[in-house]
């Protein structure tokens, strides 16, 4: 059973533009983590690096189907469609978000990912995913809120970047995923048959940190894209807020977010490193700048951004 509905406007705000920063730096990473993968491409059917890029991109194109979004990225981001006793609450709060922000023409769907804090995320182009507990704990204002919020992300196009950045870094993890398998081979080879072939113990010795280091290497790189994501995501976290407070919601969502502080869903204490890592920005400074805007009368053309 799935909450699914349509809209009808969308435009590109400044933060989704900025998002596509992250999407650009990442794209030598991305073309060097393609080179072992053209090189089997290569032995099997020829093709050249620069066609097995495009080919690729070209791959790429079909996350833009509605139904392989809503099925792959679902899969991906461990989503499930809504229980028995959770699709009343989603559908009434979604259809009426839906209707006041005049969502049409194109299918949504909300999916449900099974967590212990209070989260949503716009996913893909069509996608929108609320946490169990989210969908448990909060009351039908503030799950309007977070619908809004979510469903304003899309109305942005801000996930658009976001999406492709996930699609180009695919190689990039499995890379790194492969590396790290084949360190841990390489010493288990070693620590096991080491002692019969003098062979077997060198290479495995020599290969362990060459496999390390090519795990590590495409894992930094790795983590400088989610950076750079987060700090432009936290951008469009802002410019989400402010198209909710002028589709009426913006009490439903700093009620949510005042929960999320009450419950003790927030770290206060955070390093450094911790804060880069994030990709929202923290829920009472949210909070304060919406209690701000609505104090001001909190209406704004949607579009603008501004």
């Amino acid at each position: 059973m799935s909450v699914v509905a349509t809209f009808r406007r969308r435009d590109i705000d400044r933060a989704a533009v900025m998002a596509f920063v992250p999407v650009l730096a990442v794209l030598p990473l991305w073309a060097l983590a393609m080179v072992p993968f053209w090189l089997v491409l290569r032995a099997a059917t020829g093709i050249g690096y620069g066609g097995a890029l495009l080919v690729y991109l070209a791959a790429g194109l079909v996350l833009v189907v509605p139904a392989v979004q809503r099925r792959l990225v679902s899969a991906l981001m461990g989503a499930r469609p809504p229980s028995a006793s959770e699709a009343p609450r989603l559908q009434r709060a979604f259809d009426e978000v839906a209707q006041a922000l005049h969502v049409r023409d194109r299918h949504f769907a909300v999916g449900v990912v099974d967590a212990d804090d209070l989260n949503a995320f716009a996913c893909g182009g069509h996608l929108v995913v609320v946490t169990s507990y989210a969908i448990r704990e909060l009351d039908h204002r503030s799950l309007c809120g977070v619908l809004a919020h979510e469903l304003c992300h899309h109305l942005g196009s801000h996930t658009v970047a976001l999406t492709v950045q996930q699609w180009l870094m695919l190689p990039v993890s499995t890379l790194t995923w492969l590396g790290s398998t084949l360190r841990n081979v390489s010493v288990a080879a070693a620590d096991t048959f080491g002692t019969r072939s003098r062979t077997i113990d060198v290479g495995g010795r020599v290969a362990a940190p060459m496999f390390n280091a090519l795990s590590r290497f495409f894992a930094f790189g790795g983590s400088i894209g989610v950076v750079l994501a987060n700090v432009v995501g936290r951008s469009a976290e802002f410019q989400a807020d402010r198209r909710v407070i002028s589709f009426g919601y913006g009490r439903h969502l700093a009620d949510a977010l005042r929960r999320m502080v009450d419950n003790g869903r927030v770290t206060t204490h955070r390093s450094g490193w911790q804060r880069l890592l994030e990709s929202h920005p923290p829920a009472r400074t949210r909070v304060a700048r919406i209690e701000a805007a609505l104090r001001r009368g909190g209406r704004h053309h949607p579009t603008t951004g501004l």
